[in-house]
């Protein structure tokens, strides 16, 4: 990823509403801010989410709150909690995520 071009800003996430997204069960809330090529989002994962795809698209994602299982489609599991975050570069590992508990995460792509 390379960050250009884009000026500096602050960003309330109280004042971008949320888009929904469902999963094969629950729910992700999407706050999004595109910036050109760089999507950042605050997302929140009901409980009992489990995304309805494998992805492949890199991301850093810092969990800030709750408990999220990442799978990969090779079959490891990475489980993680408050502060701990995953880096993966596009096309390098396909994974999808759920929590039984719900989850905050702050993700840039």
């Amino acid at each position: 990823m390379k960050i250009s071009n884009i000026p500096f800003c602050t960003t309330d996430w109280r004042k971008i509403p949320p888009t929904e997204h469902p999963g094969v069960v629950g729910k992700a809330l999407w706050r999004t801010l595109q910036v050109g090529d760089i999507r950042v989002r605050l997302v929140e994962y009901t409980a009992g989410y489990v995304a309805d795809h494998w992805c492949s698209r890199g991301h850093i994602l810092l969990v800030l709150e709750g408990t999220l299982l990442t799978e990969l489609k090779d079959g490891r599991r990475f489980e993680l909690g408050p502060m701990m975050s995953y880096q993966v570069s596009d096309d390098d590992g396909a994974h999808r995520s759920s929590t039984e508990t719900g989850a905050k995460l702050f993700i840039v792509d």
